[in-house]
C-alpha cells in the first residue's frame, strides 16, 4: 500500500486476516485440551496435578498460533519452586532461538532475549539445552554485537539463577539424558529452504500479497463511505456577504429567504445536491474472493471462517464444507505428538528434587489430541416421532435378494491413522546433517556468529 503524504491523515484500514489464520490453526488443534495418559498409576495422578497447576491446555494454545505464524515453535521445560511446585511448560519464539539439529532430530538450542538496560549498552540472556544439562550466561554488548561474557551477578532479572549452577558456574545437571527442550514444526517440508528441518509459515504460501490487497480494498470500500456523504452546492446569490476582506456564509438553518431577480431561463441558480453511490457489492465481492483465495492457500476452508452460505447443514454436510481444515488438522497434529510424548513432564523425574531410593522406571506417557466431530446444524427431530420402518416381509426380502459379498472390515490400526496419532518412526532417507556447535560457552559464540545476525 501507498504511504499517506506528510502532514495529512492516514486513511488507510488494515484487516487483521493473519491473526485469523493463526488463531484458526490453533482452535482447530486445541480448542479442547488434549488428553495425556500413562499406565502407572500415581504417574498418572501426578501428571494431572502437573496439567491443572501448570496451564498447559493454554500454553499448547498459545504454541499453536505462534507456530502457524512462525513457521514452528519451541517447548521449554522450567521449574521455580517459589512458584508452583511442579515443572512449568513455556512457549518459546522461533526467532529466538539457535537450534543444533542431526537428522532431523533437535539435539540442543540455545535460546536468547534481551534484558532491561538503562542505557545504550545491550544485555542479552543466553540459555543453552543440552542433553542432561542447562547452560545460562550473561553477555554485555551492543545492539549488533553479542559482546563479552560476564557473571550473572550483574543484572538482577538473572542474578537468581548464579545460585542454580554447579560448580563449574556454568550450568544445571537435569538428572535426565535427554533434552528439556522440543521444536514443534508448524507443517512440513519448508518450500523456500528444501531439505530443512524447519517448519513452514502458514503465510508461506506467498500471502502477503494477498493480505495487502485486502487492505487495499477494504481502504477503497472506506473512502467510497467518505465521499459519499451528502454535499449541497449553493450559488453565490444565496450567500450572506460579511463585508470587504470578511468573506461570505450559508446559513443552513436559516428558515425565511427572499426571491432573486433572475430570469427563468437562466441554468444553474438553485441549490444542487451531490452524493456519491457506495460500490458495496464490487467491495464486498472483492474482499470475499481474496480471503477465500488466502484462506485457502494457507490450508483452511472458508466455512471455518463463517464464509459461505450460513444455512442449515446436516453433519455430514458440515464435514464435506470443512474438509480441506479436517485435513490439515491431523496433518499438524501428528507434528505434535511426538514431541509431547517424548516430553511428557511427568515421565520425568522432577529436576529440582533428588532421587531417593530405588524407584522403578517410569513408562513413557501418551498424548491423545481431542477428536473433533462435525456437529449439525439442523433443529433435532422430535423425541414422539419415530423413523420409518419398512415392514418385516420386505427386510427379509431384501437380505434375501442381496448376493453381493459383504464389504471387509478395515483394521483397527487403520482407523487409529486417522487420528492424527503416528503408528510408527520411520528412519531417516537422507544423510545426516549437522548443524556445529560448542558444548561451552567458548564455542558457542562462534555458533551464534555463523547462525544468527548477532555477532562478536
Amino acid at each position: 500500500m501507498r504511504h499517506p503524504q506528510h502532514g495529512r491523515r492516514d486513511t488507510r484500514l488494515h484487516i487483521p486476516l493473519a491473526d485469523d489464520i493463526a488463531t484458526a490453526s490453533a482452535d482447530l488443534l486445541f480448542s479442547e485440551a488434549p488428553v495425556f495418559t500413562v499406565e502407572d498409576t500415581a504417574t498418572q495422578d501426578r501428571l494431572g496435578d502437573i496439567v491443572e497447576a501448570g496451564g498447559i491446555a493454554n500454553t499448547l494454545l498459545e504454541a499453536a498460533e505462534v507456530a502457524s505464524a512462525l513457521g514452528g515453535v519451541y517447548l521449554r521445560a522450567t521449574w521455580d519452586a517459589s512458584l508452583v511446585a511442579c515443572p512449568i511448560l513455556t512457549a518459546v519464539h522461533a526467532d529466538t532461538a539457535v537450534p543444533e539439529f542431526r537428522w532431523g532430530t533437535l539435539v540442543a538450542v540455545t535460546f536468547w532475549h534481551e534484558l532491561a538496560s538503562d542505557s545504550a549498552t545491550v544485555w542479552r540472556h543466553l540459555e543453552r539445552h543440552e542433553s542432561g544439562r542447562i547452560l545460562h550466561g550473561l553477555y554485555q554488548g551492543t545492539p549488533e554485537r553479542l559482546g563479552v561474557r560476564v557473571p550473572l551477578t550483574e543484572h538482577p532479572e538473572v542474578a537468581p539463577l548464579a545460585d542454580s549452577l554447579d560448580t563449574e558456574g556454568e550450568g544445571i545437571a537435569t538428572g535426565i539424558d535427554a533434552l528439556t527442550a522440543a521444536y514443534v514444526p508448524n507443517i512440513r517440508p519448508h518450500r523456500k529452504y528444501r531439505g530443512s528441518p524447519f517448519g513452514r509459515s502458514d503465510y508461506a504460501a506467498p500471502l502477503h500479497d494477498l493480505m495487502d490487497a485486502l487492505d487495499e480494498t477494504w481502504t477503497s470500500w472506506l473512502r467510497d463511505i467518505r465521499l459519499a456523504r451528502s454535499r449541497i452546492i449553493v450559488p453565490d446569490a444565496y450567500l450572506r456577504d460579511h463585508g470587504p476582506g470578511r468573506g461570505a456564509s450559508w446559513d443552513e438553518d436559516r428558515e425565511i429567504w427572499h426571491g432573486l431577480n433572475i430570469p427563468p431561463t437562466e441554468q444553474g441558480t438553485g441549490i444542487t445536491l451531490s452524493q456519491f453511490a457506495i460500490r458495496v457489492t464490487e467491495h464486498q465481492t472483492s474482499a470475499d474472493s481474496i480471503v477465500q483465495q488466502a484462506v485457502r492457500s494457507a490450508g483452511y476452508s472458508a466455512q471455518s471462517f463463517d464464509l459461505g452460505d450460513q444455512v442449515a447443514a446436516t453433519a455430514t454436510e458440515v464435514k464435506s464444507r470443512e474438509r480441506r481444515s479436517m485435513i490439515t488438522r491431523p496433518k499438524k497434529a501428528r507434528y505434535w505428538a511426538a514431541p509431547l510424548n517424548d516430553h511428557t513432564p511427568a515421565a520425568q523425574p522432577n529436576p529440582g528434587r533428588p532421587r531417593t531410593g530405588a524407584a522403578a522406571p517410569v513408562r513413557r506417557g501418551r498424548v491423545r489430541p481431542p477428536r473433533r466431530t462435525a456437529r449439525s446444524t439442523r433443529p433435532a427431530q422430535r423425541p414422539d416421532r419415530r423413523p420409518h420402518r419398512r415392514p418385516r416381509y420386505a427386510r427379509r426380502r431384501a437380505r434375501t435378494d442381496t448376493l453381493a459379498p459383504a464389504e471387509p472390515r478395515r483394521p483397527a490400526g487403520l482407523r487409529l491413522a486417522s487420528h492424527g496419532l503416528p503408528l510408527m518412526r520411520h528412519a531417516p532417507t537422507s544423510a545426516p546433517r549437522h548443524v556445529g556447535g560448542a558444548s561451552s560457552f567458548d564455542g558457542l559464540q562462534g555458533h551464534l556468529r555463523r547462525s544468527s545476525t548477532i555477532t562478536s
